[in-house]
């Protein structure tokens, strides 16, 4: 019997490129090797987690189902135990964007040799896509899950230069496969985004008010200050250049 994954990793695990050897980095109870390998998808992997304790889970699963000659675990900081040519595929999921950048950019030196990245940043999505642009990978593919009410943006990477557009502001915000394809779960996430950032807006304009000399101010609770009107202005204006950008990629998707 397979193991049973969840929506957010089904859709990790269909990313994946049927013969890759797999690193999976932050394995946890390494769900994805096990259900790759035990369904033939892959040949092997190596299950990689900085945390004895869902190391040792993930053990426990590869020893549930037999999988121990092709599934092998690893105590590791990011990619620090991977040596090159040991994995054509690193999949990195469930963490923040700014740490999965950080675990590529130490690993420099053994991801030479992987062909494929699997990412799934839990923030920081559209720093993640640009910081793969200016490394030198393409997104080739990407998916978007919802799960109990929260959104995952998943992304596959092959190491080549990627192609210069006119869109790339929007490409990087919310992904140039999502909105080629039209993701019905992209445009449900946009419509929540913009209602958001409209809420936002009129919040923050609603506490606009002139003062004598026609400057601007606001009243806002517990805001004091120059420092403080200076900042909320700065917010104002990032909320309406957000929006105009999210409505923008609506556009596309309608």
């Amino acid at each position: 019997m397979a193991v049973k994954l969840s929506a957010r990793m089904s859709a990790l695990a269909a990313l994946v490129t049927p013969g890759v050897r797999l690193a999976d980095v932050g394995t946890d109870h390494g769900y994805i090797p096990v259900f790759l390998c035990q369904t033939g998808k892959i040949p092997s992997a190596i299950a990689m987690d900085v945390n004895g304790g869902p190391l040792q889970r993930a053990e426990a699963h590869v020893a549930e189902f037999g999988l121990g000659d092709r599934i092998k675990t690893r105590l590791s900081d990011g990619l620090e135990k991977l040596e090159p040519g040991e994995a054509d595929c690193v999949l990195i999921a469930g963490m923040g964007g700014a740490l999965i950048q950080r675990i590529l950019s130490e690993g420099e030196a053994v991801l030479g040799s992987v062909e494929e990245l699997i990412l799934q940043p839990q923030s920081e999505v559209p720093q993640t896509r640009r910081f793969l642009r200016e490394h030198g990978y393409r997104i080739v593919d990407e998916d978007m899950v919802e799960e109990d009410g929260k959104f995952y943006f998943l992304m596959k990477a092959h190491r080549m230069e990627a192609d210069a557009s006119e869109q790339q502001s929007l490409e990087d915000e919310f992904g140039p496969i999502l909105l080629k394809k039209k993701h019905p779960v992209l445009l449900r996430w946009i419509r929540r985004e913009i209602r958001i950032l409209q809420m936002i807006r009129r919040k923050l304009l609603g506490a606009m008010y002139k003062t004598e000399d026609g400057q601007v101010m606001f009243f806002w609770p517990g805001e004091e200050g120059s420092a403080k009107q200076e900042r909320l202005s700065e917010r104002l204006e990032e909320t309406e250049k957000r929006l105009r950008l999210t409505e923008e990629a609506l556009k596309l998707l309608e």
